[in-house]
Parts: C-alpha cells; structure tokens; sequence
C-alpha cells in the first residue's frame, strides 16, 4: 500500500500553512514540525477549522539535530518531505549573511541527513525566484538560465539546490526544486494568511496597512528602474496557486517512481519549476489595483534604492504547465480581493497587532 505521510517542515508560516491545507485536503496524513520562531500557535487551530482532521504537531527546531532525529524514529512510515524551513527577508539577510548561512543551511544539513538515515528520499523544496542572474538576464527567466544571486537570503537557498542536487546524484534522492515568484495573499476563507511575527517584509501587506491607515504612506524603493512607469516589476502569484504547486511537484515524484519500476532505468530525480504567471506589475501598477479593491487612496513616497534590488523579476513558467500540468488559476486582482476580505474580517483583531508598525 502506497504510503500518504508527509513531514512539512516550518508549515504554520504563510506559504507552508497553505500548502498543508491542500496536503490535508487530498487526504494525506501531515506531520509538521515547526519552532515558532516567526509564526503563531492558533494557525494550527484554523486549519483544523478548514480540514476537520487530527493533525500531529512537534514544537521543534530542526536545528536540533536529535529534536528531529526522535520525529522520524516516532514516525516510521514517513515517506516524504517538503522542505519549507528558512528565514526568508532578504533584507535581514543583507544585514546578517552569517545568520541566514548558519539557520537555513544548518536546518537543510540536518534534515537531509536524517532522511538519508531513515531511508526517506522523496523531497520538494521551497526555493526562491532570486536564485536567477536578475542582474544580466533578459525576463523572463526559463529554470536553465544563469544563477547568481544578489543576496545571502538567495545564496543559502541556491546552495541548498546544489545539496539535493548532490543528494539525487549520489544517493539516489528524488528532489522537486520550486522557485517561487511573489506569492501574495490569504486563503479565501480568511482563516489563514501573510501573518509573521516580525515586520512583513513584502509589498502587498504593507499597501494594505496604508489603505487601512495603520501606516501613513508606503515607501517606494527608487522610481527610475528600467520600467514602463520607472518602478520595479515583479512576477505576483497568488498563495494558493503556489500552495496547489507542491500537490503537482509531488505527483511528478510519484509518476517518475512508478515509470522506473517498469523501465529499471535511472534511479533518481532532480528537477526544477518556476511557480509565477509570465506576467509581471510594477509597484505603482499594484498599488492601483489596491486602491480600486480598497476604494481607498494609497499615498506613497519615493525612498533610497536597496542594493539587492533588480529592475525586473518575472517567471516564465511553461516548464511547469508541461511537466506538472499547472498553471495558476486566480489571478492578481483575486488575490488582492482576498486580501481586501481578510482585512474586513480580521479589522480589530489586525489594529491590536504588534507588528502594526511602520517598516
């Protein structure tokens, strides 16, 4: 009988608590491990509003190497992996590279190592579209284009696609890389959101903290990119179709095992997809999409460009409607109107909110 157990690592946070939604929903069985370093404890409780099903949860860091060790000895019939666990602000990670060196790579050594001693070889991990060369390509950007990254956040994660890459070559791992664009927004339900402990460290949250006046005014980081309106362009996504993604990368596994059973031919696999829309917007152009939704002004200010900052960011997703036959289903302005209903939903509690501060 085929095993349905999968271990989610770092899940309660913003993508990874809507990809275990989707994971529960088809009926699989999810262990999830997570510290709470940057996520909340009642997240667990929404989801089991949304899947009415008994969820095993360990308050772990998978830093711990022997934490994590006792999860898989408690749980033999673990199958599979994905692989959310990083800190993921690129920002903090330009002011603290060793921090970002020491968390995300050392949680990564950790887990692989304990996979490889449990015999656990299917995984699909969370990667990043700042894995590309945004500096000297030409957008968008194909998954056998050029890698080199701006900042220490994108450099741990293009290092930890090199591991699995070691790991399917040499150990016979099946590894699905996805390289997320610019996932934005909240589950329709409401339940389930972009909710970190700390500051956001995305556009979409803080235009909506404008329109709701928590903060004055938005910072726009610079005006004369090489754009149509002088702002940076990125590729917007919305959360589920990114979440739904994962079900997709994990099917791809399952197919390439099944076909290897019949043809006894190469024993792994190592692949890797772009998640985005091959459409891109600017700051500005979100921001008007925002206030249409609002029906609010959303006044900002031109503030100093960041280093790490590239003029355009955008998918060209085609390999995964090939391969994994997907392609998004919402679109921006969906997600946008998600994000409109969240706020509705959640006003009072979000004006009590400590991260109700000024980025």
């Amino acid at each position: 009988m085929e095993k349905l157990k999968i271990l989610i690592t770092w899940w309660l946070g913003y993508i990874w608590s809507h990809t275990a939604v989707e994971f529960i929903q088809a009926w699989y069985d999810v262990i999830i491990v997570d510290n709470l370093s940057n996520s909340h404890m009642w997240v667990l409780d929404n989801i089991k509003k949304l899947v009415w099903k008994k969820i095993k949860f360990y308050e772990n860091d998978i830093r711990n190497y022997n934490a994590l060790e006792k999860i898989f000895i408690e749980n033999p019939d673990i199958d599979w992996v994905i692989h959310f666990a990083a800190k993921k602000a690129v920002w903090e990670s330009c002011q603290d590279p060793f921090l970002y060196y020491e968390n995300n790579i050392s949680w990564t050594i950790n887990l692989i190592e304990n996979m490889l001693n449990h015999n656990i070889k299917n995984i699909v991990f969370s990667s990043t579209a700042v894995v590309y060369d945004a500096l000297k390509l030409i957008p968008p950007f194909s998954e056998n284009d050029r890698l080199n990254t701006t900042n220490p956040y994108g450099t741990t994660k293009l290092t930890m696609e090199y591991l699995l890459k070691d790991m399917s070559t040499h150990k016979n791992f099946n590894s699905v890389i996805l390289r997320y664009f610019n996932p934005i927004w909240a589950h329709e339900s409401g339940l389930i959101w972009e909710n970190p402990k700390w500051i956001p460290s995305n556009l979409v949250p803080f235009i909506y903290k404008v329109a709701n006046q928590e903060i004055e005014k938005l910072q726009i980081r610079w005006d004369d990119y090489n754009t149509e309106d002088g702002t940076g362009v990125r590729d917007y996504i919305h959360v589920v179709d990114v979440a739904q993604a994962h079900l997709s990368a994990y099917d791809h596994i399952k197919q390439y095992i099944k076909s290897q059973e019949v043809a006894e031919e190469q024993k792994w696999l190592y692949d890797y997809f772009n998640i985005g829309t091959w459409n891109g917007k600017t700051v500005k152009e979100m921001i008007e999409i925002a206030s249409k939704v609002t029906e609010k002004d959303i006044p900002y200010e031109v503030a100093p460009r960041r280093s790490w900052d590239v003029d355009v960011l955008i998918a060209n997703p085609l390999k995964a409607k090939q391969v994994l036959n997907r392609e998004p289903q919402k679109t921006v302005f969906q997600a946008m109107e998600d994000g409109r209903n969240f706020i509705n939903k959640h006003k009072e509690t979000l004006e009590d909110s400590p991260q109700n501060i000024t980025k």
